[in-house]
């Protein structure tokens, strides 16, 4: 049980999370501003990666907890708990999201600020100056690149995110209350009847958030990708989260080696998807040499005025081998998937190259310039208001967290499959 004192500090924990990314919001929120008066999405950018990353680990844990259900497992009823604090989350992300996703409607004179397909006088950056309202791609996919139709989509990803969370949650925290065992059984069920449709929600999501980014650009396995690396960030969060109430919370002598080893083994596995995911993505369209696809990862390699790497060249070695080979050859060593230390830290690198993973995907783009491209790629860079969003949504995602701590108690008591979970051993 929760303690009074522990609730309390849970509260405390909560207020300052609240305060702090709020300041680091507004810087956020400044930087935005100043990026649509000068017409550089640069800023709004980072504040997009930073929304990115933590709704892919919110969106990942919601993944964990409905498959822990549909497969009715024992060993992570007690891990399930954290998760379910961690989806409290998806109201405050939703909130946070508002300001970039309704941009067109806020200021509609920076429509194209961010995602140029929302200015039909938008003027590409190509030699023939075409606007986006006469580009043929455009007009093909008008009716689902409409800014009305963008901004209720992604109100409704969030109200299905929360709605099966909420469901969740409420069956969870009543059967502490009550012990019948009938929630459990609505928790299956719902889990089963729903996963597919957040699995849509999921895949949209990123082809609107992300993908749409450079319009012109198709890939049908883009949405995979997100989920892969959303399952990759939630489970390395979910081991530092298990870390810490394991070490100095109320995870100490619950959680276990068992446990451990099974979400380093699960971190493993989605390790080696997401780069199946990957590399058939790239491969699919390096066969098929179509220009609509290739060039969005031409322009992640080549300099187009020079013919030489670019920085994103290097970024796309890193995640080669640093996002991929580097975790992988680490879990596949038996001793760090039970060492809490070693799995900790190879939690971290993946959270780190998540990060990375995200810069190359949102931020490599075609930026107007007077040369005979009529463009120049934009660059790796890394700008204070890409930390600050990163460090303000993540404090506010920890303030619901902690806020959900206190309204329910430690570990599943009453679920019938607990003392299984509590003693699961390898």
């Amino acid at each position: 049980m929760i303690d009074s004192n522990s609730k309390s500090n849970y509260s405390k924990y909560a207020t300052i999370a609240l305060i702090t990314g709020l300041v680091f919001v507004f810087i956020s929120w400044y930087g935005m501003y100043q990026g649509i008066l000068l017409h550089e999405k640069r800023n709004l950018l980072g504040y997009l990666i930073g929304l990115g990353f933590w709704t892919s680990i919110i969106i990942g844990m919601l993944f964990m907890t409905l498959l822990f259900y549909i497969f009715k497992a024992k060993w992570p009823i007690i891990i399930r708990r954290q998760l379910e604090h961690g989806l409290s989350a998806f109201p405050v992300l939703f909130l946070l999201s508002l300001p970039i996703v309704c941009i067109a409607k806020l200021a509609p004179d920076y429509a194209g600020v961010v995602w140029k397909w929302m200015d039909p006088g938008y003027v590409m950056p190509t030699p023939d100056g075409l606007k986006v309202g006469d580009d043929t791609l455009y007009q093909a996919k008008s009716v689902f690149l409409n800014v009305d139709f963008f901004i209720a989509r992604t109100c409704i990803y969030f109200l299905l995110f929360f709605v099966v969370s909420y469901i969740l949650r409420t069956c969870s925290f009543r059967m502490d209350q009550d012990g019948d065992s009938k929630w459990s059984s609505i928790g299956i069920k719902t889990s089963a009847g729903t996963i597919f449709f957040v699995a849509l929600a999921t895949t949209f999501l990123a082809f609107d958030w992300f993908k749409s980014l450079e319009f012109h650009w198709f890939s049908t396995m883009y949405g995979v990708w997100f989920f892969a690396a959303s399952m990759r960030a939630a489970l390395s969060v979910t081991i530092i989260i298990c870390f810490f109430l394991a070490t100095k919370g109320y995870l100490k002598g619950i959680f276990g080696r068992g446990h451990l080893y099974d979400l380093a083994c699960m971190m493993l596995t989605f390790t080696i998807f997401w780069t199946y995911i990957s590399f058939s993505q790239y491969f699919l369209i390096y066969t098929a040499n179509i220009p609509e696809e290739t060039f969005w990862y031409v322009i992640r390699e080549i300099n187009p005025i020079t013919g030489k790497f670019n920085s994103w060249f290097w970024v796309s070695m890193g995640l080669i081998f640093l996002h991929f080979f580097a975790p992988f050859f680490m879990l596949l060593r038996y001793k760090n998937k039970v060492t809490m230390p070693n799995t900790v830290f190879i939690a971290c690198w993946i959270l780190t190259f998540h990060i990375l993973d995200l810069y190359w995907n949102i931020l490599p783009g075609k930026k107007a310039a007077d040369n005979v491209l009529g463009y120049v790629v934009r660059e790796l860079n890394i700008s204070l208001y890409d930390v600050t969003s990163l460090i303000g949504i993540g404090l506010i995602c920890m303030f619901a967290f902690f806020r959900s701590m206190n309204k329910a108690e430690a570990i599943p008591i009453r679920d019938p499959r607990i003392l299984a979970s509590v003693n699961h051993h390898e």
